[in-house]
């Protein structure tokens, strides 16, 4: 699917924060500036770059050698209970997606749904019926990048390991994006360990392959947690997630693909991941 990454590539969520007159594009040549490899262009609240904008953007990321992923806007819901609602977020899926490949993008990751105090299996048909209509359109269009549904935060949501594996393995060009943040926020502190972490990966290797090891496309920050899973995201030195075992766990696993930073202080986060990894 789209470029063939060859080792891990490290980035921001966004516009690093140390951008002077900040666009995407110069958002992206910072990113090379600060000696990192990636961008994710956040389309949370909307998706604000226009068509005709694409071609320079994807210059301008080619050009600097930046790989880019984007996320979808939040108001997605596949499961909602309107019709109308379930629609519009497929729309909003779609239209990221198009948009992110035209500026020469990856990966597109969304939070995919809300239970709704249904039963997990039920929304989890839901879910995949709605994937697979999306995945249709854009090979109409010819648009081939991943789609990824995130490991989510909160029980409440889903998006357990469970459910990404099994919608990779039945829904073409898709693949989990895995958020460690969330992962240990979602199971109250839970995987924040080298044998928790091992056992993950041997698991997404077994049961989708070395393809999905080789096409990860990672989220890392520091997380605030309790009962009900997430609170916030934290700057990782200011958290209790051992982000440096963590990376030594994907560097003996020769993950490849790409690791975006959601720390409050994402370019800072981003080159100390880079940096320790590099020592490791």
């Amino acid at each position: 699917m789209g470029k063939r990454i060859t080792k891990l590539l490290f980035g921001t969520a966004g516009i690093p924060l140390s951008t002077e007159k900040p666009t995407t594009e110069r958002g992206i040549e910072r990113v090379r500036e600060l000696g990192l490899d990636a961008m994710e262009l956040e389309f949370v609240r909307s998706i604000h770059i226009k068509e005709e904008k694409t071609p320079q953007i994807r210059k301008v990321a080619e050009d600097n050698n930046v790989l880019l992923t984007c996320h979808a806007p939040y108001y997605i819901n596949l499961n909602a209970s309107e019709k109308a609602k379930v629609e519009a977020s497929k729309e909003r899926i779609i239209n990221s997606a198009r948009i992110a490949y035209l500026c020469g993008g990856w990966s597109v990751v969304f939070h995919a749904a809300y239970y709704m105090k249904m039963i997990k299996e039920e929304v989890y048909e839901r879910v995949k019926k709605a994937l697979q209509d999306v995945v249709k359109k854009l090979r109409d269009e010819n648009i081939e990048i991943w789609i990824r549904p995130e490991l989510t935060g909160k029980p409440t949501q889903f998006g357990d390991v469970d459910e990404l594996i099994k919608l990779a393995q039945e829904v073409e060009m898709v693949l989990p994006c895995i958020d460690f943040a969330h992962l240990h926020a979602r199971y109250c502190g839970a995987y924040n360990s080298r044998e928790e972490w091992v056992d993950l990966l041997e698991k997404i290797e077994r049961e989708l392959g070395r393809e999905a090891l080789d096409n990860m496309h990672i989220h890392i920050s520091g997380i605030n947690y309790g009962e009900k899973g997430e609170r916030n995201h934290l700057n990782l030195e200011e958290s209790d997630l051992n982000y440096v075992e963590l990376l030594r766990v994907l560097k003996e696993f020769k993950v490849r693909g790409v690791v975006i930073s959601e720390s409050p202080n994402i370019e800072g986060d981003a080159i100390l991941m880079k940096r320790t990894y590099e020592k490791l």
